[in-house]
């Protein structure tokens, strides 16, 4: 099951993010996304399938940057080589991580 909230230039999702859930996504921010950033919370994403791997990469695309708080979510935006939100909480995740090649 997904939730989605969609406010303003905010598209914050929470559950599954598979199937026919994120081929809805696609559509709704396809066709009627026309803001200047877009900023997408998946931080309370469980779980993402092939659909929903490939509708986040659209959305990359499009120019939208994401918010990844847990370390599942953070793998999966760098896994897809998704932008980070500058003022979202995932910059604490990647300064931990450079921090640990160190």
């Amino acid at each position: 099951m997904l939730r989605v909230e969609l406010r303003d230039s905010l598209l914050k999702l929470e559950g599954r993010l598979t199937g026919a859930d994120a081929e809805h996504i696609r559509a709704l921010m396809t066709r009627s996304y026309e803001g200047p950033r877009m900023v997408v919370d998946v931080t309370e994403v469980t779980f993402v399938d092939s659909v929903g791997e490939a509708v986040l990469s659209l959305l990359g695309r499009l120019g939208a940057e994401f918010v990844a708080e847990t370390a599942y979510t953070f793998d999966v935006c760098e896994r897809l080589q998704l932008p980070l939100a500058r003022n979202g909480n995932s910059q604490k995740h990647e300064s931990e991580r450079k921090e640990g090649n160190d």
